[in-house]
């Protein structure tokens, strides 16, 4: 008894040439979604650093206040103890 011969698969030429042309549309998508994405990243790497920034100037600017209650508490405290002394 022999075995039936198996035909095998035929893929045109034509129906590769739709598959790349498929696949090549697809890569296309794909390549101008991760060039918005790469904007958007830029656009929020952007935000982050000016925030960044004003956050650091208001830091510099705030350190004055404790240092100066500091100083006024020390003050009272040597004016008491002065009035004490007298």
């Amino acid at each position: 008894m022999t075995a039936p011969q198996d035909p095998g698969v035929y893929i045109s030429s034509s129906q590769i040439y739709q598959e790349m042309r498929s696949l090549h549309d697809a890569v296309s998508r794909v390549e101008t979604k991760l060039d918005g994405l790469r904007d958007s990243y830029i656009e929020v790497t952007k935000d982050v650093a000016d925030h960044e920034t004003r956050l650091r100037a208001l830091e510099r600017a705030r350190w004055p206040l404790p240092t100066i209650g500091a100083l006024a508490g020390l003050g009272g405290t040597a004016t008491g103890i002065l009035a004490l002394l007298r």
